[in-house]
């Protein structure tokens, strides 16, 4: 690479790097906005996701049938729990959180009869215990596990821009010793 093209890399870098460490710090400031803001956006991811796992289900052929039929559940569940989200965003927050919760059940025992036979099977079994447990604990404290989702957010934006920076200030500098 050139050396205007490192130092652009670097600038990209380090304006990520900014902006994540200012979003982490905003977020850890005003978790309450925060809060309220993931719902609107879990709202729409939601109703992505959900349409997605619909059109998965209704026309991957391959798929057994059990497996659609997760799919066009989970898809259906998740494009209800997008559009009252985005309807009352800040009522929905106990909702949001249960439905998280269903949907990484769900999500987890899909992941654990979908596991190729193959050597990725590990990591969808993994994946599949990981969403499970993750959905039990949400539904055991659905309020303060989205506060405590806010939280780790926050962290690691922080935790992320601080790491990109020091990126930023490193990029390209092994390129500069093996060229001198």
């Amino acid at each position: 690479m050139s050396k205007s093209e490192i130092t652009g890399v670097r600038i990209a870098i380090a304006v990520s790097a900014v902006l994540a460490i200012v979003l982490g710090i905003l977020i850890l400031v005003w978790p309450q906005s925060t809060i309220a803001l993931v719902a609107l956006l879990f709202g729409l991811y939601f109703l992505v996701s959900g349409a997605v796992r619909v059109g998965r289900g209704i026309f991957t052929n391959g798929a057994s049938g059990g497996s659609r039929v997760v799919n066009i559940l989970l898809g259906v569940l998740l494009l209800v729990a997008g559009i009252i989200a985005i309807r009352n965003p800040l009522d929905s927050l106990v909702v949001l959180a249960l439905v998280i919760g269903i949907s990484w059940i769900i999500e987890g025992v899909a992941a654990l009869v979908e596991t190729a036979p193959d050597s990725s099977k590990w990591f969808g079994t993994i994946l599949g215990v990981v969403s499970v447990v993750a959905g039990i604990v949400v539904l055991m404290s659905p309020l303060e596990s989205i506060a405590v989702l806010v939280v780790v957010g926050g962290a690691f934006l922080i935790a992320s821009g601080v790491i990109q920076l020091m990126q930023a200030f490193t990029f390209g500098r092994a390129t500069k010793n093996v060229t001198a």
